[in-house]
């Protein structure tokens, strides 16, 4: 047992001496320089123990590890600074019993000599040859083989000490090495230690090794990206642009968690290289944040008079469309806000759907935006895609409110009955989102990943139909409809809006070209078809440019009148249906509605030697097929009451024919036209042509309600129809048309096909 003894002690920071180990030692603080200086004058040996915190200037007992290391002053010199460097040579591992200080604050420890014992001499001599060996490949990474000089096989200790002066090991980790008690578990810890620096160099080679052929591979593109980074980097750009945005994010008046989120992108942006693409794909996202307006908002003017005003200057005629958007606006007024409202203006193509939307803007004087909806299917047209695609852009619905530069502009969704529907998703699902007061003041969009307000947006729709349109959808709607205009609406609205509109368009002044009445008329009836105005739009700007040329080329002035309008527009387009004073046999007047809007409609029936045949041409659908089907049925089962053979049909062969072939036609509200063609044909009366006629037919004899009725009314009036018969539950619908469609007209008023027959045929029993 080795003999017990008191050293001084010098307290070391950051540094674990091991036996046998050399190591420079710098002392500078005084109560180690005591004690170094009093080894130093003796036999050289001291003490050296690792203190806790290297920051502590002046430790205690308690701040010192429970290891020491006794050692000896190989060489040592004096500098001018007062302190001491030297060279230390480890010689034992010392066990301590006691650590403290003297008067003078020296530290002093009580210990004896304490090594590392051999409990296998063979086990050990073939672990340092092994450990030979992976320090011979270890000191080709660092470059060092006189290591393998001072190797000594012979003494384990010397080996262990050489290796861990080369191994980067944390203080603690040196600690615990120290405490093991056997050369034979100790040359296992440093024979791990050496092998996992070994790998780890390993895989740093390997790393250099693949980016070098990587750059040698594109060393041209390469050089240029870094010598552009450092171009940009000497300059300061890219932390001028850093912080420039930084200064935005601060600066704008961004809501609390759309700015947390900036802030983070913008912080993985400072992070990321300049030429990497998703440097790109932050930099566009923080652009989007900032530019949005969050906080910006149009002032209202919510005067009535002035919205009035604008209305009546923009559009003729519409005046019940015209009172429903004061009542909206009239309420907003009171109200404060419009509580997310949406006005979905409802009628055919030309009527005014889209222009009434931005009269509305201008009133309020709102930022319009307006975005078409016919034919889109995908979903993210909506709500935007994720930025993680390549490409990505928030969807029509931000895009748009970013073009608008405002948070509360009029947004008019055109077409909106014309959504499709597949694979990609379901837009009437995210357009149910926009349009739903109760979910969009935190609309979504994938892209921005954070909650956007359009609660204070005004959205209108249009749509030609509400059939396509899904419930759920049109219950958050409020449906105003506008119907075709008459043909004198048509006549002002062509003097008052559309020629000044189109010779201002087209740089023609006033005086240059004049139209008359006469010549508006005979565009409104022979070059259109439809319930607008838009045909009757590029019709009188055709004219124009025509007329335009002539003052060109000669200075000739143009009156444009109906005998001159073939010049200007060639041949006549179409045939004005007009009501014949007496019918053939077998023919009679049908009301039918398209998306042009009402039209007159010839049904044509003939009888020939046959065996019970019905034939119908004319391009007719299923449902009317069917009311041809449900009229003879009635015919046959009634036989007696219109004077009829019992087999009257097992005779003859029945012909119904609907003119204008290539055209397809639908519906059941042609069943009383079909009845009253097929009465007349078999029972050789004729329908006078004064008169028109609506309504689905029964087997059992009931005349039910139509739809459309009032652009029906219009085709009849226009074709110079005086009576109508109409189903009695469309009775209402007759009381609202418009003073000037009812004038000079006869409603009959039916519930039963028994009223229809003695109203088509009065001379009849």
């Amino acid at each position: 047992m080795s003999e017990t003894k008191i050293y001084p002690v010098i307290v070391v920071r950051d540094m674990v001496l091991f036996p046998k180990q050399v190591q420079h030692i710098v002392i500078a603080r005084p109560f180690s320089l005591k004690a170094a200086r009093e080894a130093l004058s003796t036999n050289r040996e001291v003490v050296l123990i690792p203190q806790r915190d290297v920051k502590i200037e002046i430790p205690t007992v308690d701040d010192l590890y429970d290891v020491a290391t006794l050692a000896q002053f190989l060489q040592y010199s004096t500098p001018s600074d007062g302190s001491i460097r030297g060279i230390v040579l480890g010689l034992h591992r010392l066990k301590i019993h006691r650590v403290f200080t003297d008067e003078d604050g020296v530290f002093r420890v009580e210990g004896e000599v304490d090594d590392p014992v051999i409990v296998d001499k063979d086990n050990v001599k073939d672990k340092v040859q092994i450990l030979r060996k992976y320090v011979t490949k270890f000191s080709q990474f660092i470059s060092q083989t006189s290591i393998l000089e001072r190797f000594n096989e012979d003494d384990p200790l010397v080996a262990i000490g050489e290796v861990l002066s080369l191994l980067s090991i944390k203080i603690e980790d040196r600690v615990n090495l120290l405490k093991i008690n056997t050369q034979d578990e100790l040359l296992d810890k440093v024979l791990e230690l050496i092998i996992t620096e070994i790998r780890l160099n390993e895989i740093s080679i390997n790393i250099e090794k693949r980016v070098r052929e990587n750059i040698e591979k594109n060393q041209k593109q390469f050089y240029l990206r870094e010598k552009l980074k450092e171009i940009q980097k000497e300059l300061g750009e890219r932390e001028s642009e850093v912080g420039a945005l930084e200064e935005k994010i601060k600066k704008a008046r961004l809501p609390k968690a759309v700015k947390k989120k900036a802030l983070e992108e913008l912080g993985r942006l400072k992070i990321l290289p300049t030429m990497s693409p998703e440097y790109g794909v932050s930099r566009t996202y923080l652009d989007w944040l900032l530019t949005l307006p969050w906080n910006k908002r149009s002032k209202d003017n919510l005067d009535i008079k002035h919205a009035k005003e604008i209305l009546d200057s923009d559009h003729y005629g519409l005046s019940e469309q015209k009172d429903r958007i004061l009542e909206y606006l009239s309420v907003f007024k009171l109200r404060g806000k419009t509580k997310g409202e949406v006005i979905c203006f409802v009628g055919p193509p030309g009527s005014g759907k889209t222009s009434l939307a931005k009269s509305i803007a201008r009133a309020l004087g709102r930022k319009f935006v307006r975005i078409s909806l016919g034919g889109l299917h995908d979903e993210s047209e909506i709500r935007g895609h994720r930025k993680t695609y390549v490409g990505a852009m928030p969807g029509k619905i931000i895009q748009n409110i970013k073009k608008a530069g405002t948070k509360n502009p009029v947004f008019l969704l055109d077409e909106i009955d014309k959504v499709g529907k597949d694979w990609r998703g379901d837009p009437y699902a995210a357009l149910m989102e926009v349009l739903d007061p109760e979910q969009n003041n935190a609309f979504q969009d994938n892209y921005l990943e954070v909650d956007f307000d359009l609660s204070e947006v005004i959205f209108i729709t249009t749509a030609n139909f509400v059939y396509t349109i899904p419930k759920p959808l049109l219950d958050r709607m409020e449906v105003i409809r506008l119907k075709g205009y008459l043909d004198f609406e048509k006549l002002n609205i062509a003097k008052k809006h559309l020629i000044p509109k189109k010779s201002e368009e087209l740089g023609i002044k006033e005086g240059i070209v004049e139209f008359t009445d006469d010549a508006i008329w005979e565009i409104i009836r022979s070059y259109t078809r439809e319930a607008g105005v838009r045909e009757l739009e590029r019709q009188i700007k055709r004219v124009l440019r025509r007329a335009a040329r002539r003052y060109v080329e000669n200075g000739q002035k143009t009156i444009v009148t109906k005998d001159n309008l073939k010049d200007f527009l060639g041949i006549p387009k179409y045939r004005n249906m007009l009501a014949e004073k007496e019918l053939p046999v077998g023919v009679a007047y049908g009301l039918a509605w398209t998306e042009y809007g009402g039209e007159i409609l010839s049904v044509e029936s003939r009888k020939m030697k046959g065996k019970g045949k019905l034939e119908l041409t004319g391009q007719l659908g299923d449902v009317m097929q069917e009311s041809a089907k449900t009229a003879l049925s009635f015919i046959r089962s009634n036989y007696e009451k219109f004077g009829l053979e019992d087999n009257f049909y097992e005779q003859i062969d029945l012909h119904i024919h609907i003119p204008e072939g290539a055209i397809p036609k639908d519906g059941p509200s042609a069943g009383t036209a079909l009845l009253a063609s097929m009465l007349s044909t078999l029972t050789g009366k004729k329908i006078r042509g004064s008169i028109a006629m609506t309504g689905e037919i029964t087997l059992s004899g009931k005349v039910l309600p139509v739809g459309g009725l009032d652009e029906k009314c219009l085709a009849a009036k226009r074709g110079g129809i005086k009576e109508i018969i109409v189903p009695k539950e469309n009775e209402r619908e007759i009381e609202e048309l418009k003073e000037e469609v009812r004038e000079g007209m006869h409603f009959h008023m039916i519930e039963t096909l028994d009223e229809f027959v003695q109203i088509v045929f009065p001379d009849s029993k």
